[in-house]
């Protein structure tokens, strides 16, 4: 089991999240953070709005859509908690529009013993892996692997269940003693049947194992069943963050 630390604030948090889902390119807008990783996730493509860019927040506003469209890509912000409000506020006013809230959720990490479906960790995602963790639903685009293992201390989880496709896939990693949860995927035909809850633990035993005291994950607002399975798991709710695009 890891030891116990102080919680952190919103700002660090997504920071330590953002170091766990690295974009194939970074820059810094003064306290800001801007990621492209080939339109793969809005995570990876999208400004972390956290701390003061340096300049009038307008200003800012232009910076980012002119460093996206540099790129190819559509601007986005990722606008967490309330220390975002003001900055949400300028994004709106350059008539960005608004996706629902994402709960960032957090929990001690739990050692639990092993259950009886076997979990399989590897240092990288295989071709059966990639085919398991369909992104909003889609096929993966080439760039999603890249992504994918761009993070120091990830390893991802596999569950077989017999000779067809991966019955469920999740990733984990491990930064400054939190294990980040992502691409938790359970196939539709193999749902409520623990599998999801076999995975995070296995997850969770790696991590404590080398010394993570704290578990992060994010879930639309909109995704009750996930909600309700994260809550009965122990998972509280740290902040909330939205993301702003401007229109397509």
């Amino acid at each position: 089991m890891g030891q116990k630390r102080s919680p952190l604030g919103v700002g660090d948090l997504e920071r330590v999240a953002a170091r766990g889902w690295r974009a194939l390119e970074e820059a810094d807008l003064g306290g800001w953070l801007l990621r492209a990783g080939g339109g793969f996730t809005g995570r990876a493509n999208s400004v972390l709005v956290v701390g003061d860019p340096g300049m009038p927040l307008p200003a800012a506003v232009e910076a980012v859509t002119r460093w996206y469209a540099e790129r190819g890509l559509r601007p986005c912000a990722q606008l967490p908690g309330v220390q975002s409000r003001a900055a949400a506020a300028a994004f709106a006013a350059a008539g960005w529009e608004r996706d629902e809230d994402v709960l960032v959720l957090t929990a001690p990490v739990a050692a639990t013993p092993a259950t009886s479906v076997p979990v399989e960790l590897a240092a990288e995602p295989d071709d059966a892996w990639l085919a398991g963790y369909r992104h909003r639903g889609a096929a993966l685009p080439p760039v999603a692997r890249q992504v994918l293992t761009s993070a120091e201390g990830a390893v991802f989880a596999s569950v077989r269940l017999d000779d067809g496709p991966l019955a469920a896939v999740a990733r984990g990693v491990l930064t400054d003693g939190w294990l980040g949860v992502t691409a938790l995927t359970v196939a539709e035909e193999h749902r409520r049947r623990g599998l999801g809850t076999a995975v995070m633990a296995a997850l969770q035993r790696w991590a404590a194992e080398r010394g993570a005291h704290s578990v992060y994950l994010q879930v639309t607002a909109g995704n009750a069943a996930a909600r309700a399975l994260y809550r009965r798991s122990g998972f509280i709710e740290h902040h909330r963050y939205h993301y702003r695009r401007p229109p397509a």
